[in-house]
């Protein structure tokens, strides 16, 4: 490289560092919504010159006086220095509206992000993906129908993206790293602040496995609840649908759900049991429309065929990864492993004495522990806490 084209990629550089430095100083500028930022950065050149505009002129844009005397100041510019050096510690990086690497289906959206805090591969936000979201506080059945649809999806090479909560969210990233594939977290705190916080090993799985953390609030953002519903519409807007599982009447999943029906991005639904509480938002989706979903085969046949055709040629193809399907071919099961895995539900768990009760006259206690033992290394049940047991799908 010559020395004249050297000092020329310099140049470059530093004037892309100073518009990510216009991006957060407007962004990190108090009383200024998403799409008032935006609406600002369409009057200027570059996203540097509103560091150049005088007081008058800033006030031009329809700033409010507090907003235009920060930026005057230089308030807002110390502001975005020192974010631009925490994201550089944290080896994060910044995806502003107007970069390449900014997803086209984020900027559909009535109020997309002007900019987006990432960790982790940044391809991944423009990568055909499905939201899957629901409650907090899933049955034995969801959180197991959550990680076998996310598995098998993933395992198709569609990028799974939920939210990190307890619960579902939880389940469907944790059945996207199982298939050994990438999946994408938005979090409504900042990305260096694991919430919750039991989830934190998940969050280093999840960027281990060549996954990425997304957040449109800065470093050190703490959990506020306000962040998190507005959260949902990124949910919703990176994704192609969305997928709920299981979900109250007043679950924040609804918000979601309603974000991609605005953002017209398809949705899907579980059928649930009509006696379960979670069933609600679930099953009245389907009611208004919503897909019903019982395999990932219901979600496959309703993508776009542009996207199918793109997935497939990542290696999607159905008949290429049969073999990776959730329920591989089951091994002989012995007598008494047989008969511990028939009274065992999928939907509800069943505690230990509930077991040797029920099977009393058919086996001693000795065995019954020990086809519990085999059937769970096998990975047909499950042991929840308290010695509750639960038939895996």
């Amino acid at each position: 490289m010559t020395s004249e084209s050297s000092r020329a990629a310099q140049s470059r550089s530093i004037e892309n560092v100073e518009d990510q430095l216009g991006w957060l100083a407007l962004t990190g500028t108090p009383g200024l919504g998403a799409r008032r930022v935006l609406d600002v950065m369409k009057t200027l050149v570059a996203p540097s010159q509103i560091f150049e505009l005088s007081l008058t002129e800033l006030e031009a844009l329809q700033l409010s006086a507090e907003a235009a005397q920060f930026l005057f100041d230089g308030k807002a510019r110390r502001v975005a220095e020192a974010e631009w050096a925490a994201l550089k510690a944290a080896g994060a990086e910044l995806v502003a509206y107007n970069d390449a690497a900014y997803p086209e289906r984020l900027r559909e959206i009535w109020d997309p992000p002007p900019v987006l805090w990432v960790r982790g591969r940044a391809d991944l936000l423009t990568r055909p993906s499905i939201a899957i979201v629901g409650t907090r506080h899933p049955s034995p059945y969801g959180a197991g129908v959550a990680e076998l649809l996310a598995r098998d999806l993933a395992a198709r090479h569609l990028l799974v993206i939920s939210g990190m909560a307890r619960g579902i969210d939880t389940c469907a990233h944790k059945g996207a790293l199982a298939a050994r594939m990438p999946t994408l977290a938005v979090w409504g705190t900042g990305v260096d602040i694991p919430y919750p916080k039991e989830n934190r090993k998940l969050a280093d799985d999840i960027l281990a496995m060549g996954g990425t953390i997304v957040s449109e609030v800065p470093l050190g953002t703490f959990p506020a609840p306000q962040n998190f519903p507005r959260r949902n519409r990124i949910l919703s807007g990176l994704s192609i649908g969305v997928l709920v599982v299981e979900a109250a009447e007043n679950s924040g999943t609804r918000i979601t759900a309603r974000c991609a029906a605005e953002q017209n991005r398809d949705l899907f639904a579980v059928p649930g049991n009509v006696t379960n509480k979670n069933s609600w938002t679930p099953n009245t989706l389907i009611k208004q429309g919503a897909k019903l979903v019982a395999t990932w085969e219901d979600v496959w046949e309703e993508l776009p065929s542009d996207v199918r055709l793109e997935l497939e040629g990542a290696g999607g193809v159905a008949s290429k990864v049969e073999a990776q399907a959730s329920l591989l071919p089951d091994p002989a099961l012995r007598p008494e492993e047989a008969i511990v895995l028939e009274i065992l539900r999928s939907d509800e768990s069943l505690q230990i004495d509930g077991i040797l009760e029920s099977l009393e006259t058919q086996l001693t206690s000795s065995e019954v522990f020990t086809a519990l033992f085999e059937l769970e290394m096998a990975g047909r049940i499950r042991q929840l806490p308290g010695k509750n047991y639960v038939r895996t799908l």
